[in-house]
């Protein structure tokens, strides 16, 4: 693991609160400040900031770091658990065309119940986006680590919830460690630092998924791999 420095973090959170990216409040004593979350520009370039670079369109002088894309994640994580911050709009999203753009992106493929005309349920369509994107990437991240990135995404409508399966081929994870993958920062035993990310991607998709009254869970892969399934209710008495 590499060793962040107090002033590297603090350069880092700099750039990012000249870019519009992150607030600061200032105390007695403090000339720098305490971040204390993300700015409405640093929630919306955090749907992009880990699949591409962003530079100008948010005064970046460079594209994000690695660095400060997980200092980003990490501020979400923060907000999320703060039950009171307000995560944005609570509308009707439509997960059949969010599934669509995000398994296109991905090369996944989408499976739907025939007669199925819509699958909507309430909530903060860019939450819901990451906790997809999160579930899309690392199937297709631990597939690669066994040389098989056939991702399957099914969506259906089961009990008053919309319930969506995400299938990959990867090394599928031992019963012990289905619960442990969805805590801050951990990783599974063999896994790579290089294979991206700083363990927070499934903490956030339970997060997303507690905070609109649904659930996350893993179990195994018929044939071998993994399975994970995001539960989310068509109820709109959520905690958001």
């Amino acid at each position: 693991h590499t060793m962040v420095t107090t002033g590297a973090m603090s350069k880092r959170i700099d750039r990012l609160e000249e870019s519009g990216l992150v607030t600061r409040r200032t105390s007695v004593g403090d000339r720098r400040g305490r971040v204390v979350g993300l700015t409405p520009a640093g929630l919306a370039v955090i749907d992009e900031a880990f699949t591409a670079h962003i530079a100008n369109e948010h005064r970046l002088v460079a594209p994000l770091t690695d660095e400060e894309r997980a200092d980003l994640e990490r501020l979400l994580a923060r907000r999320l658990d703060a039950r009171g911050a307000d995560m944005g709009t609570v509308e009707s999203v439509d997960l059949i065309g969010l599934l669509a753009e995000e398994w296109a992106r991905v090369g996944a493929v989408f499976e739907l119940p025939e007669c199925t005309a819509e699958v909507v349920v309430p909530g903060v369509a860019r939450l819901l986006r990451r906790a997809v994107r999160n579930l899309l990437e690392n199937a297709v991240r631990h597939g690669r680590r066994t040389g098989h990135a056939e991702v399957v995404a099914q969506l259906s409508l089961q009990g008053g919830h919309a319930v969506l399966h995400i299938d990959d081929r990867g090394p599928g994870v031992p019963p012990d460690q289905r619960e442990r993958i969805f805590e801050p920062f951990y990783r599974l035993p063999g896994a790579s630092e290089r294979e991206g990310g700083v363990g927070l991607g499934l903490a956030l998709v339970r997060q997303i998924a507690v905070r609109h009254g649904g659930s996350v869970a893993c179990d195994n892969r018929e044939g071998g791999g993994a399975r994970f399934t995001l539960r989310l209710p068509q109820s709109p008495e959520i905690g958001l």
